[in-house]
């Protein structure tokens, strides 16, 4: 964290984290903290989310390469569905201003556009096109044994460094 000075080398304000709160796409405000039988609860659901992919096929590296060479319905209508139901369910919790379970309140936060997204979401693309992989099912893929997405796993990390360690020099 940096923290601004001024001449005689005292700390103004912690402009670090101001600057890149201004620039987060989620903020998980909750007060409630899980223990470790709450992120087992998680665990179970991210097991169970892993294997409806498996079984779904969007695990698949030729479902994917399917996808990109538009030979198949597949992949679009699990991701067109999965739009839906997303924009149905943002629709009600506005609508009926719906809760968390724990009884916290949903708020939605306006993002704006920049030109950075329309070279990541490039970048992304074509990182899933060559890899078949996106990273949602990474460790489900890895899981049924494809041992060489153990190279995209490390590239997903890798990048992941690169956009923090650039992440103040990329356009806005």
């Amino acid at each position: 964290m940096v923290k601004d000075t001024n001449k005689s080398n005292e700390p103004l304000q912690d402009t670090d984290y101001e600057v890149r709160s201004l620039h987060t796409m989620c903020v998980n405000e909750s007060e409630h903290h899980e223990g470790f039988v709450g992120n087992l609860k998680y665990a179970v659901i991210g097991l169970l989310f892993g294997i409806v992919f498996v079984k779904s096929e969007v695990v698949s590296w030729f479902r994917i390469q399917e996808m990109f060479r538009l030979q198949s319905f597949h992949m679009y209508g699990v991701i067109g569905t999965a739009v839906v139901v997303g924009a149905i369910s943002i629709f009600l919790i506005k609508k009926f201003k719906i809760k968390t379970i724990k009884g916290e309140s949903i708020e939605f936060q306006d993002k704006t556009f920049n030109k950075g997204q329309i070279i990541g979401g490039l970048l992304f693309g074509i990182g899933w096109a060559i890899t078949g992989a996106c990273p949602g099912p990474l460790f489900a893929q890895l899981g049924t044994g494809a041992l060489a997405i153990i190279a995209t796993i490390i590239s997903a990390v890798a990048g992941t460094w690169v956009y923090g360690y650039l992440r103040d020099r990329l356009p806005h």
